[in-house]
């Protein structure tokens, strides 16, 4: 069979000679990040494709832009509400598709501003910034950050509610579908209880698992195996692998790792912590639970981020 020869990389990216970038990472969530404090960098999705391609490419799970939130009508909309949010998070994934947000990418983001001198944020400060999935607030923890992700949902409340499951997934190494549960941080996820880690390592995410029913506009699915015991010293554990919409398996998904926490919190039941680490193969992340101040629960999750290089596109 004939294929198409891939166009060559300088005629992909054309116009972004010359383009300066970051590379950076959160728990092995890794991202190619672009400064545009004047709002004039058009990136294409093919272009964005293109740099994230692991052979061809600079490689990474998805491009941020760092841009300020009055050149982006989404950023605009949100500064009505929150005029402290200047700074945009510009994501999409590896494949060039819009995202509404990344856990690991807003601590990488936030840090990116840093080390850019876009931002001061002291040890302890808060810095407030725009997504697509709307305002998160990030606390700097000396060279970590936390992020209040906001308020988590049910995808299929009713479902959920009646039955604790929504959905089955069927995955390559998993000999029968397996009951799920979808649940929203703001970008849509599903989440899988498995029995043991070697149930979890036989798992093949080469391919995208399927969901049925999927949520509209596609999913994350995980695929997680809570500790024995479940809970040690008031702090849940659990181990997580993840195949995103859009990317393929990642080495962690910070979104991710706070739906896996909300499902095996809400199958544990009344007594489940509020604490949570959740083990990657890129690391661990804490995700906690806390009341905010509308009344809803809202999910924090922390953990590092990393800048490992930087250059300019030839």
């Amino acid at each position: 069979m004939e294929t198409t020869p891939a166009l060559p990389l300088e005629t992909v990216l054309g116009t972004l000679g010359g383009l300066r970038f970051s590379k950076g990472h959160g728990t092995g969530n890794d991202f190619v990040l672009v400064s545009d404090p004047e709002g004039r960098q058009e990136i294409s999705a093919e272009q964005v494709a293109a740099l994230c391609d692991r052979h061809r490419g600079i490689g990474g799970d998805g491009l941020i832009r760092a841009v300020p939130s009055r050149f982006l009508p989404e950023g605009r909309g949100l500064m009505e509400a929150a005029p402290d949010a200047e700074w945009f998070m510009d994501y999409r994934n590896g494949d060039g598709s819009l995202s509404e947000m990344c856990g690991n990418g807003v601590r990488v983001f936030v840090h990116f501003l840093r080390t850019e001198g876009l931002i001061d944020l002291p040890d302890g400060g808060s810095l407030t910034i725009g997504t697509r999935g709307g305002v998160k607030t990030v606390v700097r923890t000396g060279e970590d950050y936390a992020v209040d992700m906001g308020p988590w949902s049910f995808i299929f409340p009713g479902e959920a509610a009646a039955r604790s499951v929504d959905s089955l997934v069927t995955a390559d190494g998993l000999e029968v579908p397996r009951p799920a549960l979808s649940v929203s941080m703001g970008n849509p996820h599903t989440v899988v209880a498995l029995a043991e880690l070697g149930e979890l390592a036989g798992t093949r995410l080469f391919n995208a698992p399927s969901v049925d029913p999927a949520p509209a506009n596609g999913t994350n699915v995980e695929f997680v195996v809570p500790a024995e015991p479940l809970v040690h010293g008031g702090v849940g554990s659990v181990t997580m692998r993840v195949h995103e919409r859009g990317v393929g398996e990642t080495q962690s998904c910070g979104t991710g790792a706070c739906a896996a926490a909300v499902a095996i919190r809400h199958w544990a039941g009344a007594e489940a912590p509020d604490t949570w680490q959740v083990h990657v193969p890129g690391g661990t992340v804490g995700v906690r639970f806390f009341q905010g101040t509308s009344g809803q629960e809202h999910v924090e999750l922390s953990g590092p981020a990393v800048i490992v290089a930087t250059g300019t596109l030839s």
